[in-house]
């Protein structure tokens, strides 16, 4: 059957025999399917949606699109990415692979080449990417080292303005730890973030004053009110406890923002009596945790010997959602040397997710990990769901269950933004070879 679905550019319609998720439609009715869908009617109307109502054997309505069962999904949230990072692969690749070798390279990368125009530049080719798949809402990471903060946070805020009513931008500053302890300069950064209305962030590893240098980060944050973001234990080390550091932080300040945290790949190497301990206190303080499985699985136990990788890098996500924990998978890096690959797609995302974390039998609600679970996160209460009143920001996709969905690309989905199909158009990577010394890598590839 050929998938021919024409959106109309005015006027309301109902879209007929939609196959909508449980885990992503309030109050939605059965009978569900075996992966938790249901066939229903959704009518759309002045970018809302209007309606919700099971097809069941009701008399097709007026004005309907047929679907014939494909799987609609809300437009997706991307809640962990490195925008400022992105596709400067062709100039600077990771040497081999390493989680060194990408701090490194992206360093010197930064040194030489990060000024407005080229963050800029590659910031808009990414959000045009994400655009296209059919995200909503980003929340980027800036290197925020001195003297780039000065730099990147005014790219961000023209981003912002450009982008705003097609996705929502918020940003979370990045350092390592140890620049906190510049504690002058740390009041700075976050006077500037908050200006900015951004979000305050810091890469923890376990330097010898954590405790004290969390401390401070969480002082600060409630000093400007501002919500947080870490990079924690992005490592195979069992000595990685910073997760947990940051929960009795959290704890000792009873801190009343939002806090996220990314990778924590170490607690998955953990005995199970110390990931006991971390679990019950990140429940307690009431964290958020967010994996990124494709720069994760590229990045950890990568060998230099040559031998096969035997650990997928992810963190336990199965058990956090049991414990209460909110959680959710993202993109993370971008053809930058911490991943060499991905495209801002969280359709890839969340198929990569389902087959590294085991994300199925059963489905349940794990789809909630790129849509409403990493929207709450985020403080973003018109994004994630598919609900009535809702606004029409969807992803209509050939694929008519999971098995279906997640085993091609879809490069074919129409995303719908306030009721209207957009035009899907990705950026062409040449755009940018300018950037990259005019032959966007392949010259010295060949070489």
């Amino acid at each position: 059957m050929t998938f021919t679905v024409k959106i109309p550019t005015s006027g309301w319609y109902v879209l007929g025999n939609a196959r909508l998720h449980q885990s992503l439609t309030p109050g939605l009715e059965g009978p569900f399917d075996r992966d938790g869908f249901v066939l229903v009617d959704v009518a759309v109307a002045d970018g809302r949606i209007k309606g919700i109502a099971p097809r069941g054997d009701r008399p097709k309505p007026p004005r309907t699109i047929e679907l014939a069962g494909r799987i609609v999904l809300p437009c997706f949230v991307d809640c962990h990415t490195h925008l400022d990072k992105g596709h400067i692969w062709p100039r600077m690749p990771n040497p081999d692979g390493s989680f060194m070798g990408a701090l490194e390279a992206s360093g010197s990368d930064r040194l030489v080449h990060w000024s407005a125009k080229d963050v800029a530049r590659r910031m808009d080719f990414s959000l045009r990417t994400a655009f296209a798949h059919g995200t909503k809402a980003i929340r980027t990471h800036l290197d925020s080292i001195a003297p780039q903060e000065e730099i990147s946070w005014p790219v961000f805020a023209e981003m912002r303005e450009q982008w705003q009513g097609r996705i929502e931008l918020q940003a979370a500053s990045l350092i390592g730890i140890e620049g906190v302890r510049e504690a002058a300069w740390f009041a700075r950064l976050a006077r500037r973030v908050a200006a900015a209305k951004g979000v305050l962030g810091a890469v923890t590893y376990m330097v010898p004053d954590l405790d004290e240098l969390l401390d401070r980060v969480f002082a600060t944050a409630m000093e400007f009110g501002l919500d947080l973001d870490f990079h924690a234990d992005e490592t195979d080390d069992l000595t990685a406890v910073s997760l947990r550091r940051i929960a009795d932080a959290a704890l000792r300040h009873r801190f009343e923002g939002k806090i996220l945290v990314g990778h924590c790949c170490a607690l998955s190497r953990q005995p199970d009596r110390e990931v006991k301990v971390t679990l019950d206190r990140a429940a307690a303080a009431g964290l958020g945790v967010v994996s990124l499985p494709m720069c994760n699985l590229y990045l950890q136990d990568r060998r230099p010997d040559g031998t096969t990788p035997r650990w997928r890098g992810v963190t336990l996500l199965h058990e956090m959602k049991a414990r209460g924990i909110p959680v959710a998978v993202a993109s993370d890096n971008t053809r930058d040397p911490f991943y060499a690959y991905g495209d801002l797609d969280m359709l890839e995302v969340f198929r990569m997710a389902t087959r590294i974390l085991h994300l199925d039998h059963p489905v349940g609600d794990w789809p909630r990990t790129v849509a409403a679970g990493p929207a709450a996160m985020m403080g973003l209460e018109d994004a994630g769901m598919i609900a009535v009143g809702a606004a029409a920001d969807l992803v209509i996709f050939k694929g008519r269950s999971w098995t279906e969905l997640l085993s091609r690309p879809e490069a074919d989905r129409i995303v719908v933004r306030a009721g209207r199909a957009i035009e899907r158009k990705l950026p062409d990577y040449a755009e940018l070879d300018d950037l990259m010394g005019g032959t966007n890598g392949h010259r010295g590839a060949e070489a």
